[in-house]
């Protein structure tokens, strides 16, 4: 006869149950709730508020520059790409630093390799913008 693996008990107040086990419209409602609360969360953070004044910027200047369509896609998505790293960034600092504040070679390199993630994202809004102020005005900056 053969064992079933026992499942863990899960406790009526079991909060991450009650939050999965949602479907259809109250679990898209429950999401968008808890993006808004990850916005309001990454808003406290001055690296992002700063992030979104540049981007901001950099969105309506690509709008507004005579552009064509193609060029202002590609623009704003790496404006939008800038965003979601600074984003995943900040959750990676605040998972570490609810693990430990101590010291630890472990946590150093998941900061670090956060960091150097965004440094790419903000190196590929700057050599788009370059190309892009390149191609269309003529700009010679190299």
């Amino acid at each position: 006869m053969k064992h079933k693996p026992q499942q863990p008990e899960q406790k009526s107040g079991n909060y991450a149950a009650s939050v999965k086990g949602k479907t259809g419209i109250r679990r898209i409602v429950n999401a968008a709730g808890y993006s808004f609360d990850g916005f309001k969360a990454a808003w406290s953070e001055s690296a992002f508020r700063q992030l979104v004044w540049l981007n901001g910027t950099l969105i309506i200047l690509a709008c507004w520059l005579d552009f064509g369509p193609a060029t202002k896609m590609l623009l704003i998505m790496a404006s939008m790409i800038s965003l979601m790293v600074e984003l995943i960034n900040t959750g990676i600092e605040a998972a570490v630093d609810h693990t430990s504040l101590d010291k630890h070679e472990l946590a150093k390199r998941a900061k670090d390799v956060g960091s150097a993630a965004q440094f790419l994202g903000l190196t590929l809004l700057a050599l788009m913008w370059l190309m892009a102020l390149w191609r269309d005005y003529g700009l010679n900056l190299f």
